[in-house]
């Protein structure tokens, strides 16, 4: 019981002094480029003891060097960004200790992720997951998934998966038709014609008129040339009209249900280029404000005949400049550590496109750059990446 207490003691006073840093910090992770660069001018609005550095090009990063010396940040920044997760198993074995509404909002607030909308692939992995499949298969299926665009159309036929992978085409069909039936109806088709049957299928309009428009007609579809329609299938014009209606409140492109809010303007904090014949990676650096303790605060604090109210207020000041400035250099430093993973693990899709991606796992890139999890999905949350194929999320991969 005595144990007990203590360990729910200290949990509540860890909470109490990182909370503030933990904001801070996992804000600073998780902001987009352009969003960050706004919460750094703010940042410098309201703390004066920060400068930006005029000559950026002699710096690697948005830190100043004194900031960055301290190799334990690293360490603090982990356990800051794993409390979370550690607190959620804690309470969850405290069953004695009850919180008042106030402390679950302020929890809320401290740990909550930026809310990132659900992608199409990651919802029919979520599918693909309640399925019985075998070990291979189920990696047979994600090779799958990850060869749908966003619209929901498969980019890479069962024919060229099988022949990049040595995987027997016939195991890749059979998976791929079990994709078909997840939702949304239409998902994981080939071409716009086999889209609509699925949907049609689906709703059990195989015997209809627009099912065999559909099936014998397409390309007459498209071009609305109802006469021709009409004259081969020997029915009058009214009733392709009427077909079309109802082929026409199909959807034809099933995986846009799933897409974000449409961004004007993506600037990729990554970009990824050939030197040398190897694929490298570029921080975006230049689009943040480089940062450092302005050296007039410091003499303040230095000099004796100002109070100590005062120097109380510049230390705290000097205190969160610095956090902040870490702060931004450990956010490039995740970004950075888990870019390279990406590109060494995704040459071929560098090379050659989607139809190459590997599939590859939150967990996986964690335990290769030695940081906790939910670090890497605060990291790429909303982060993306400029590569010889285009610009992707980082997520995507």
């Amino acid at each position: 019981m005595v144990a007990h207490g203590m360990q729910q003691t200290q949990s509540l006073a860890l909470q109490q002094v990182l909370a503030p840093q933990l904001q801070q910090s996992l804000l600073i992770l998780q902001t987009p480029l352009l969003e960050l660069r706004n919460l750094v001018r703010q940042e410098m609005e309201t703390n004066p003891v920060l400068e930006e550095l005029p000559d950026q090009s002699s710096a690697d990063g948005p830190a100043d060097v004194e900031s960055v010396a301290d190799n334990n940040f690293k360490e603090e920044f982990e356990k800051l960004a794993s409390l979370d997760e550690e607190w959620r198993d804690y309470m969850a074995q405290s069953g004695s200790y009850s919180r008042s509404q106030e402390t679950q909002d302020k929890r809320q607030f401290f740990f909550d992720s930026i809310p990132v909308q659900e992608t199409l692939q990651q919802n029919l992995i979520g599918q693909l997951n309640q399925t019985a499949l075998s070990a291979d298969d189920r990696k047979t299926a994600e090779m799958i998934i990850g060869n749908i665009d966003d619209n929901g159309f498969l980019q890479s036929t069962p024919e060229q998966m099988a022949l990049n992978s040595g995987i027997p085409k016939e195991n890749f069909e059979k998976l791929l038709a079990l994709i078909q039936s997840f939702y949304p109806a239409g998902v994981g088709a080939r071409d716009l014609r086999e889209c609509l049957l699925i949907q049609l299928q689906r709703h059990g309009k195989e015997n209809t008129l627009e099912y065999k428009v559909v099936s014998e007609h397409m390309e007459d579809l498209g071009k609305r040339r109802f006469p021709e329609i009409a004259r081969r299938m020997n029915i009058s014009v009214e009733e392709v009209q009427k077909a079309a209606d109802k082929i026409a409140r199909l959807n034809p492109r099933p995986g846009q249900i799933f897409a974000a809010a449409p961004q004007n303007y993506v600037l990729p904090d990554v970009t990824v280029g050939k030197v040398d014949g190897e694929y490298q990676i570029i921080l975006n650096n230049e689009q943040i404000p480089h940062l450092r303790i302005s050296n007039l605060y410091k003499d303040i604090i230095a000099q004796d005949n100002n109070g100590s109210e005062v120097k109380d207020y510049i230390r705290d000041k000097i205190r969160s400049g610095k956090f902040l400035i870490r702060s931004i250099h450990q956010r490039q430093q995740t970004i950075s550590n888990i870019a390279q993973q990406i590109v060494s693990r995704q040459c071929d899709f560098l090379e050659h496109g989607p139809s190459h991606l590997k599939p590859m796992t939150m967990r996986e890139i964690a335990d290769a750059i030695g940081v906790h999890e939910t670090t890497v999905s605060r990291a790429v949350s909303g982060k993306y990446m400029a590569t010889p194929q285009g610009i992707f999320e980082m997520k995507y991969f």
